[in-house]
């Protein structure tokens, strides 16, 4: 399924000064927040790498028809399904509408919720904003090429019809390292909307829970980390000292006479000690 996205903006610069700075495919990265590179291989042929909600994609794209001062018309021949065209009418003397169609095909989970929420229009939006901010800043185009192509032709608005040789690139580009923030948010603010949506009208929260429940995250590997630890060294047991064998002959009391009662025994132990006299 494709999506279509319409969007205008008036810039307060004459209809030429607007045209020409268009022309200039090489700076569309300076105002085109999802652009990083086109590359002019010819007059009719570019080639385009962008980024969108996290999602980097290539391709080619051939100009269909090109009048000056009117319209640019595209379609891509190689990688990501897209065409529109952009328009130019002017407003008096010095102003000009630029009306942008883009119609594209979405390709992988990513870039299909990412169309649900509208971050392609809210991007073409801030494109156009930025071109309006860039051109009145300047005042005047950074170049201009006012060559035609297929013009009478009236080919219209070109859709995806007018782009049969491109079969989307199937994620050759490859997803950036946004691409799973991007996605997680974008499912995260899809689940909420829906959840506020139900309950504001009612319903049921356990129906809503079960029909917008997420898969449960994958588990997490945790890693055990064993400290190994030093062994303390064993103290040496110092054997028990034999007590002392008394020593025959060797007693200080074997001089003391053996006298036990007496004031005379008190009076001769206690000469030369201080105290009172008996």
């Amino acid at each position: 399924m494709t999506t279509k996205v319409e969007q205008s903006i008036q810039v307060d610069v004459p209809v030429t000064t607007a045209y020409d700075q268009w022309t200039q495919f090489e700076d569309f990265p300076h105002f085109m927040g999802g652009v990083k590179e086109v590359r002019q291989l010819d007059d009719r042929r570019l080639r385009w790498v962008a980024e969108i909600a996290g999602v980097r994609r290539e391709w080619e794209a051939s100009i269909l028809e090109q009048v000056p001062d009117q319209k640019i018309a595209w379609a891509a021949t190689a990688g990501a399904t897209n065409a529109g065209a952009v328009r130019f009418d002017p407003v008096g003397a010095s102003s000009t509408v630029v009306h942008l169609t883009l119609e594209y095909e979405p390709e992988g989970v990513i870039e299909q919720v990412g169309d649900k929420l509208g971050i392609v229009e809210r991007q073409v939006r801030g494109d156009l904003e930025r071109f309006k901010k860039l051109i009145e800043d300047q005042g005047y185009a950074s170049g201009a090429w006012r060559g035609g192509i297929n013009e009478g032709v009236g080919v219209g608005t070109p859709g995806v019809e007018s782009a049969p040789a491109s079969q989307g690139d199937s994620g050759k580009a490859g997803v950036s390292g946004k691409a799973v923030a991007a996605g997680v948010a974008a499912a995260a603010a899809g689940v909420a909307a829906g959840v506020a949506a139900a309950r504001s009208s009612g319903g049921s929260e356990d129906r809503t829970a079960s029909a917008e429940a997420a898969p449960p995250p994958p588990p997490v590997e945790s890693t055990v980390v064993v400290e190994t630890v030093t062994p303390v060294p064993s103290v040496e047991t110092i054997p028990p000292v034999d007590p002392l064998e008394p020593v025959a002959g060797d007693s200080v009391l074997d001089d003391v006479p053996d006298t036990t009662t007496g004031k005379e025994h008190l009076i001769q132990n206690d000469e030369g000690r201080p105290g009172p006299a008996v």
